[in-house]
C-alpha cells in the first residue's frame, strides 16, 4: 500500500508540471499588446463625430468622462447622454457640462436597457462616426483623435478594453476577470472567429456600417449586447478589431460597492463563453486550471510536488504582473496573492451559473432580465 501511494505521488509531479506549464504558456499565447497608437493633435476635423453615452444612476462616474471629453484635441460635434431613468443626479450633472441630455423612453418588451438607450442615442445623433462610451470610461486628451485615426486606418468596427483603475480593496478582486477579458479580446484565435465580439465600454463605427447591420435594434434582447453586435458586423462582412486602452482609455468599473461588482461581472460571465473561438476558450481554461493548481502550493509541503508548484506560482505572478501593465492597476497584494482574485472569480462563475441555468434571470442596475432577454 505504501509503495502504491508513493508511486501515485511520483506520478503527480510530472502531471502538475505539465498542467502548470500548459497554463502558463497559454497565457502568453492569448495575450497581445494590441494598444491603439497615440495620434498627434488633429489640425482639421476629418469627419463629424457623435459620442453616445448610456447612463443609469451614474453620478459617481459621469462627471469624470464628460470632463475628459471636454479636453479632447479632436472635438466631437455632439455628446449625447441618454438618461436611462436614473434615480440620482445623473441628468443634473450631465446638463451642467452643456452636453445634449435626452430621456430614454419607457423600455419596450424585448429590449435590454442599455441597448434601448444606445439605440435612442443613435436616433438623436447626426455624426458620420459613432462612438459609444460607458459612463465609467475616462479619456486621455488625444483618445478621440487616436480612436478615429485608427478606425479610419483599419476600417470597420473597433472596440477598446479600457485600462482598469481600481481604488478600493474590493475593486481589486476583479484582477483575474480583467486578465481573462484581455485574453479573450486580444486572442489571435479570435481573428478567425465568425462571431468575434466587441467590448461594450468603448465602441466606434461609421454611421454607414452601423446602419447597414441595423444597429442595436438587431441585438435588442441580448444580455451580451457588445459581443452580439460584433457578430452582426462580422455577418455583414465588416471587419471587427479590438484593442487595449493603455494610456489612452481607462475606466473605474464599480465604485458603488461590492454588490454591483459581483452583479456586473456575473450577468454575462457564462453566457459570453459560448461566443468565443474554441481555441480561445480552451487556452483560457488551461490558464485558469494552471493558476488554480499553483495556489495550492502550501498543500504540497513535504511532497515532491512542492517544487514545480512553487516554480509555477512564481511564473504566474510574473506573468500577471507583466500583463497588468496594460490591463489594470490592482495593487501589489492581489498580484502577489492571486488566490484572492481566484476566489472572487469562482464566486462570480458560481453566481453566473445559478442565474443563467437555475433562475434564468440576471440582475443589473435594479432591473431583472430574463436570460432570453426580457427585462422587468
Amino acid at each position: 500500500m505504501v509503495n502504491v501511494m508513493s508511486e501515485g505521488c511520483q506520478l503527480m509531479v510530472p502531471l502538475i508540471s505539465l498542467v502548470v506549464t500548459l497554463g502558463f504558456v497559454s497565457g502568453f499565447i492569448l495575450f497581445r499588446k494590441a494598444t491603439i497608437p497615440s495620434a498627434p493633435q488633429q489640425n482639421s476635423q476629418p469627419r463629424s463625430i457623435s459620442v453616445i453615452i448610456p447612463a443609469r444612476n451614474e453620478e459617481l462616474n459621469l462627471p469624470e468622462l464628460l470632463a475628459s471629453l471636454s479636453r479632447q484635441t479632436l472635438k466631437p460635434i455632439e455628446v449625447i447622454v441618454v438618461d436611462d431613468h436614473s434615480q440620482d443626479r445623473t441628468r443634473e450633472l450631465a446638463e451642467s457640462f452643456g452636453v445634449i441630455v435626452i430621456a430614454s423612453p419607457e423600455l419596450p418588451e424585448g429590449w435590454t436597457g442599455k441597448s434601448w438607450a444606445l439605440w435612442n442615442g443613435y436616433l438623436r445623433s447626426s455624426g458620420d462616426i459613432l462612438i459609444f462610451l460607458d459612463a465609467d470610461v475616462r479619456l486621455a486628451d488625444t483618445a478621440i483623435a487616436s480612436l478615429v485615426a485608427e478606425q479610419q486606418k483599419q476600417g470597420g468596427a473597433m472596440s477598446v478594453v479600457p485600462y482598469h483603475i481600481t481604488v478600493k480593496f474590493y475593486e481589486k478582486f476583479a484582477m483575474m476577470l480583467n486578465v481573462l477579458g484581455a485574453f479573450t479580446f486580444t486572442s489571435p484565435f479570435e481573428q478567425r472567429n465568425p462571431r468575434k465580439g466587441l467590448y461594450g465600454p468603448c465602441i466606434i463605427a461609421t454611421r454607414e456600417d452601423y446602419e447597414r447591420i441595423g444597429g442595436h435594434e438587431q441585438i435588442r434582447s441580448k444580455i451580451t449586447d457588445d459581443l452580439s453586435l460584433g457578430g452582426k458586423f462580422q455577418e455583414a462582412g465588416i471587419k471587427v478589431s479590438n484593442y487595449l486602452g493603455g494610456d489612452l482609455i481607462s475606466y473605474r468599473m464599480y465604485p458603488g460597492g461590492f454588490k454591483s461588482e459581483l452583479e456586473g461581472f456575473a450577468k454575462s460571465a457564462m453566457l459570453s463563453t459560448s461566443l468565443l473561438h474554441p481555441l480561445t476558450l480552451t487556452s483560457a481554461i488551461l490558464w485558469i486550471i494552471g493558476l488554480i493548481v499553483t495556489q495550492g502550493w502550501f498543500l504540497a509541503i513535504g511532497h515532491a510536488a512542492l517544487i514545480p508548484m512553487c516554480i509555477g506560482y512564481i511564473l504566474y505572478v510574473a506573468e500577471i504582473y507583466y500583463i497588468n501593465r496594460l490591463v489594470g492597476r490592482f495593487g501589489i497584494i492581489h498580484q502577489i496573492f492571486p488566490i484572492l482574485s481566484v476566489l472572487f472569480f469562482l464566486v462570480v462563475i458560481g453566481y453566473s451559473l445559478f442565474q443563467s441555468h437555475i433562475t434564468k434571470k440576471v440582475i443589473w442596475k435594479g432591473r431583472t432580465i430574463d436570460v432570453g432577454g426580457n427585462p422587468s
